[in-house]
């Protein structure tokens, strides 16, 4: 059997990790593939890692035609409502995911808008056999104005961020890493070493420098988030400073994005009474050591 993959449709699959394909590959191994390739023609929409694992020990394998498919499109459509359905799928790739729905969906609203008769003849599988523009009539005109599709469910940042399940914040700026990340960033943002927020904030740095980030691992990124920050605000603020102490000297937690976890002034205040506790216990010693003193010298006064 011919069986195509296609690069553009393995973008929406999140590749396994070598223990997930490790454990898939024992079980096809023991007990067969169980399910069913999901096809449309030779084109290979699901089971892209049962299919490699099968086709590289020979075993059969099962085929299940998607006759619902019409176009490129109505895949890339499935499998991304696959994808967004997965829980194991980060908040940036559904994000991602999210927005090439919209982008699809008004692509199609549009090309409908354009040639209504080539879109209506399409729908209804009436292949145009003439020659340059299809003839409009009024009643196939009306049809297809009828046909034409509303305005996309994703058309609106909240309801994007509605079906990733993020918040619209995040939507924006993962729209903003899309424009302006560069590559290596935006694979630190997949691996998971930098945080959406800190991307979005990074990105507004030269290509060069964002590599430069990037190539230094979560620690570098991290700074390098922290400095576009306070460039913004034109100059490092009480609060950050007080932060760095927190987190440099008494060891405070930090968030993905470099933050404290709890409220760094807590932090210092409870410092600074342990060390006022701990110079009162010295005290207390040094008191009663000279208390032991003075009686010691008056016991020798007396005797």
């Amino acid at each position: 059997m011919n069986i195509t993959v296609l690069e553009e449709l393995r973008i929406y699959i999140d590749p396994l990790t070598e223990d997930e394909y490790a454990a898939l590959e024992r079980s096809i191994l023991a007990e067969g593939c169980r399910d069913a390739l999901v096809l449309w023609g030779d084109v290979l929409v699901d089971g892209h890692n049962r299919y490699s694992i099968c086709s590289k020990h020979g075993l059969p394998f099962q085929t299940v035609q998607n006759t619902r498919f019409k176009t490129m499109e109505d895949v890339h459509l499935w499998m991304i409502d696959q994808h967004l359905g997965r829980r194991s799928v980060s908040d940036f790739q559904r994000g991602v995911l999210a927005l090439r729905k919209k982008e699809i969906l008004e692509a199609r609203r549009l090309a409908v808008l354009d040639k209504p008769a080539e879109a209506l003849a399409a729908a209804t599988d009436a292949p145009w056999e003439g020659e340059g523009e299809p003839a409009v009539t009024a009643g196939a005109a009306a049809a297809a104005e009828a046909a034409v599709p509303a305005a996309p469910p994703l058309k609106s940042r909240e309801a994007i961020a509605k079906a990733a399940r993020i918040s619209a914040a995040t939507v924006s700026q993962i729209e903003k890493i899309q424009k302006a990340a560069a590559p290596e960033l935006v694979a630190a943002v997949k691996a998971g070493e930098v945080s959406i927020s800190a991307a979005a904030v990074i990105a507004e740095l030269t290509a060069e420098e964002q590599a430069a980030a990037a190539a230094g691992g979560k620690k570098e990124l991290r700074q390098a988030a922290k400095r576009v920050r306070e460039a913004k605000s034109g100059k490092k603020s009480t609060g950050d400073a007080v932060a760095d102490v927190a987190v440099e000297v008494l060891g405070v937690p930090t968030t993905e994005d470099g933050e404290p976890e709890s409220d760094p002034r807590v932090a210092l205040l409870r410092a600074q009474v342990s060390a006022l506790q701990d110079e009162n216990t010295q005290l207390r010693a040094q008191v009663a050591d000279l208390q032991a003193q003075l009686a010691a010298a008056r016991h020798g006064a007396t005797g």
